[in-house]
């Protein structure tokens, strides 16, 4: 299983405990892609959403409730593996003192803000970075990239599941795999895990591996969904396959 998945995946939403995120410890081998690398032609890697105290998948996205959250510490902990790779990065400092408060400080801020543009907020946030800051030795000019990098994965995850939220609330209870005894809030969390799931694969292969592997999340990953692996796996592979159809196709190529 991919280190990477461990730490962005699978952590409790309120201790930071291990082994608790709602999306489980199940989808290792389809992980591992690279900050900034366009999956497909649709989207970068993306975040968890959790639901306030209860730590669901389930939940409206950005704009609809923010009791949803992207989940702080599995972003601090996949920044970590990828921070050196930042064309900012300075080796000669450290991650855990310098640069996880400017990664923290980004994705908090742009939950608090979810409908706010970077270049409204930047001034603000310049502005509370000393008190932001702790013992972090990085002035805003060497922290701005970071705090961007943060901002930006994280607006990636809230439309993201925005998108994918409301183009499968039209057309669920039209699915060859649909049971009219289950609702819209029991196949999300579906459509969400397969998202996720697709966004993190190197590959965007979906073969009885990643079958195997994405079963094993599934109940960890389900929330308050009543669905069984049996009845969610369609719904999760619908979200696989759907993603470049649904999203936008991301012209740079630079994963925001």
């Amino acid at each position: 299983m991919a280190d990477i998945d461990n730490k962005d995946m699978n952590r409790d939403p309120i201790s930071g405990a291990p082994g608790s995120h709602p999306v489980g410890t199940g989808v290792g081998g389809v992980g591992g892609a690279a900050v900034g690398a366009a999956i497909g032609s649709a989207f970068g890697p993306i975040g968890t959403l959790i639901g306030g105290a209860i730590g669901t998948v389930a939940g409206a996205a950005a704009g609809h409730s923010m009791a949803e959250r992207v989940d702080p510490t599995g972003e601090t902990e996949h920044w970590r593996n990828e921070a050196t790779v930042r064309p900012y990065y300075d080796t000669t400092l450290d991650y855990e003192r310098d640069y996880a408060p400017a990664y923290r400080y980004g994705t908090q801020a742009r939950t608090e803000n979810p409908s706010e543009a970077w270049d409204r907020a930047e001034t603000k946030l310049q502005s509370g970075w000393e008190t932001a800051k702790g013992e972090s030795r990085l002035a805003w000019d060497k922290a701005r990239d970071a705090v961007r990098d943060a901002w930006d994965r994280s607006d990636r995850t809230y439309k993201t599941y925005d998108a994918t939220d409301r183009h499968y609330q039209e057309r669920f209870n039209q699915a060859d795999y649909y049971k009219p005894d289950h609702s819209f809030d029991d196949y999300k969390p579906a459509y969400r895990y397969g998202t996720f799931a697709r966004s993190q694969s190197q590959t965007g292969v979906w073969d009885s591996n990643t079958e195997s592997e994405l079963e094993r999340g599934w109940d960890s990953a389900k929330g308050t969904s009543r669905l069984t692996w049996i009845d969610a796996k369609e719904a999760v592979r619908d979200a696989w396959h759907g993603v470049e159809r649904i999203l936008p196709g991301d012209a740079d190529r630079d994963g925001r």
